[in-house]
């Protein structure tokens, strides 16, 4: 049953050959009878109108076997049967033969049946249209037409399915609504088999059927005419242009359902955006609106928004996608997406900007309220530091230290003032932002949070103001009583100049003013200048006692006991008792120098015709004491009330002035000698 085939031979009818080859093992005429319907089933109905030529090949079987085959034909295809020819073994059937004749029978069995020996068919069919086991020529190999028939059978099969299946998928999607499009779609969207595995079956059947028609005796296989009813080459064709039509409305279906697809899923995940951004990710927004009352807590709020950034910039980078995925869709785009498309684009686009300007704007507001408390810190410590150099209390060691330290404090008050001022401008550009909130505010009265917040900032900004002002009015007590320090200060440092300057004065008048003059006139002039020296030394005396005085105001102003006063009056004192000591001496040695000089000048001036004078003898002995006098003091020193001795310049100095006033005295003592001489030689006379 394996080799019962169409060999592809015809009869001299031109009908075609039928071969059942028998064998020695039992056959099952049930088998036969399917396989004698399935080939018969093969040729067209032209090919069929012209009849069978069967070949029943019992050399290897039995006489019953073959008549059993023969009389199933009359059943099977009596129509169509129009010769069988029955090949016996060499006289093996003779006997039995003449117990059954086929050719009595063939008004009964509808077909002619002969006997024949294999070396005899060639009388009833041509050799070129047998094959070689019944010695013709027909080049017939069975495997290879057995195994081209089920790659055709398995191919008729899929590719009927196939066109059924898209058929249906392509008819669902050209009537009825979307819906009911859609709905058809998703039912049979997917073929049972691929349509390309079925199109590249067909290709190559149909390019193995037509090369074996044109390749000829070249390639090993000679072709019939009866190929290509036998296999069917049109019919592949036929299918192939039907699968082919099918398939690209199949394609173009799924690509619409793609596209659909594609969008729904934009669709979808715009939606999802939109509702994220709408929802979850506003109410994070709605939630946060402090901008709290310190650095740290500016930076927790800044810190929890990060994370809200964080959570937006997974969907933002969704948005990024999509909005490609929707350009991409819009360049290659049917117009009746392009307004859906542009839509979910545009709706996408604006909740996003708007979603990322408020994120921006909170942003902004956090980093201005964190620069406002910066800076609103910094005063404060700045303040601190101002305080609590007002609050100790003022101990400098001198005039420059207070100087100083006033232009620290000065330094540190214009600090203070422009931090006062940053601070005032942060506020307001912080109050400013503020004030903008209520713009994307979805509806929520933010009236009390922003009245919470600007109430803080006004309320930080007023306590600085508060703060700045009482610093200023410590700094201005400070000032005044570290400018009473500086007077204190240069009133001590004058007062003891003053001592200085009358301590040289008094040294002064005991080392340089010891000349007494050689004579009246001069003792007279150097009398003058010591007047105006003492006058100079009076004005210091006074100078330091008027900046002692003002020393003494000055502590009782500052609640204070200067560390110099105490000291510089006692020595200021002292100075002036001992400067007018030695003044005092200095006055009665120029004045008696002068009585002294103005008495020798009128005696040795006196003629010796005026002898009345000579007879004074008074003025001779009171310039002698006169003399003597000024001698003796020219050798005491000066007594000061304290005990201790001073005197004026240097022994050889009071050594030339008291040897000067000896010679005036001799010159005296001469004159008086030569008065005196005439009065003694005129009584003798």
């Amino acid at each position: 049953l394996l080799f019962l085939s169409e060999t592809g031979g015809k009869d001299r009818r031109s009908g075609l050959i039928l071969t059942i080859p028998l064998c020695l093992e039992q056959t099952s005429m049930d088998e036969l009878s399917v396989t004698l319907d399935y080939l018969l089933s093969i040729p067209s109905e032209k090919c069929k109108a012209r009849g069978f030529t069967v070949i029943v090949d019992g050399r290897k079987s039995q006489w019953n076997v073959v008549k059993t085959v023969v009389l199933m034909l009359q059943n099977v295809v009596p129509a169509e049967v129009s010769l069988v020819c029955v090949v016996k073994p060499d006289e093996f059937w003779d006997k039995k033969v003449t117990h059954f004749c086929f050719w009595k029978e063939k008004d009964r069995l509808g077909f002619e049946v002969i006997l024949v020996s294999a070396n005899k068919l060639t009388r009833y069919i041509e050799p070129c249209q047998l094959t070689e086991d019944f010695g013709g020529t027909l080049t017939y190999d069975h495997m290879d037409w057995l195994n081209k028939r089920l790659v055709f059978e398995k191919f008729t099969k899929e590719s009927t399915s196939l066109l059924d299946e898209l058929a249906i998928i392509n008819n669902g999607s050209d009537k009825g609504t979307q819906q009911e499009r859609e709905r058809s779609i998703d039912l049979n969207f997917l073929p049972s088999v691929d349509p390309e595995t079925v199109l590249q079956t067909g290709h190559e059947l149909l390019s193995e059927l037509q090369q074996r028609r044109f390749n000829g005796s070249d390639g090993g296989v000679s072709w019939s005419p009866m190929d290509d009813e036998l296999l069917a080459q049109p019919q592949v064709m036929k299918l192939l242009d039907s699968l082919r039509e099918q398939y690209t409305r199949y394609q173009e279906v799924c690509r619409q359902r793609s596209k659909r697809t594609q969008l729904e899923e934009i669709q979808q995940k715009v939606m999802q955006v939109v509702n994220w951004l709408e929802g979850p990710g506003s109410e994070q927004l709605r939630t946060q609106w402090g901008i709290g009352d310190s650095i740290r807590a500016s930076q927790a709020l800044q810190q929890k928004h990060e994370e809200i950034e964080s959570q937006h910039s997974e969907w933002f980078a969704v948005y990024v996608e999509l909005n490609q995925q929707i350009a991409a869709l819009l360049n290659a785009g049917d117009e009746e997406d392009l307004v859906e498309l542009k839509a979910l684009q545009q709706q996408l686009s604006d909740v996003c900007y708007r979603q990322a300007s408020q994120l921006e704007f909170r942003q902004n507001l956090l980093q201005a309220a964190l620069e406002f408390h910066s800076v609103a810190q910094d005063l404060s410590q700045q303040l601190d530091g101002l305080l609590g150099m007002l609050c100790v209390d003022v101990a400098p060691a001198d005039g420059a230290s207070i100087q100083q330290t006033l232009k620290l404090l000065e330094e540190k008050l214009k600090s203070v003032d422009l931090g006062l001022q940053g601070l005032r401008e942060k506020g307001q550009s912080l109050l400013d932002q503020i004030s903008n909130q209520a713009s994307w505010a979805y509806g929520k009265d933010v009236t009390i949070e922003n009245k919470e917040n600007v109430d803080h900032i006004q309320g930080v900004m007023e306590d600085m103001q508060l703060r700045k002002q009482r610093c200023e009015d410590m700094v201005d007590v400070r000032r005044l009583k570290m400018l009473q320090m500086v007077q204190l200060f240069k009133c001590e440092e004058d007062a003891a100049q003053a001592v200085e300057w009358l301590s040289e004065l008094l040294d002064a008048l005991l080392k340089t003013h010891i000349r007494l003059g050689d004579d009246a006139q001069e003792t007279k002039v150097l009398l003058e200048k010591h007047r105006k020296f003492v006058d100079v030394a009076q004005s210091t005396y006074d100078y330091g006692r008027q900046l002692l005085q003002a020393t003494v105001v000055l502590c009782q102003s500052l609640r204070c006991t200067s560390r110099s006063s105490g000291d510089t009056l006692p020595r200021l004192n002292r100075v002036w008792k001992q400067f007018t000591v030695t003044s005092e001496e200095r006055v009665h040695r120029l004045e008696t120098a002068v009585a002294f000089h103005s008495t020798a000048e009128k005696i040795l001036q006196e003629c010796p015709e005026q002898p009345e004078a000579f007879n004074e003898v008074e003025q001779f002995d009171e310039i002698e004491a006169v003399g003597k006098s000024l001698l003796d003091r020219l050798t005491v020193p000066v007594v000061y009330p304290d005990g201790s001795e001073q005197y004026f310049g240097s022994p050889s100095d009071m050594a030339s002035a008291a040897e000067h006033i000896r010679e005036k005295m001799k010159l005296v003592s001469l004159k008086k000698q030569q008065l005196r001489q005439p009065e003694a030689t005129t009584p003798e006379s």
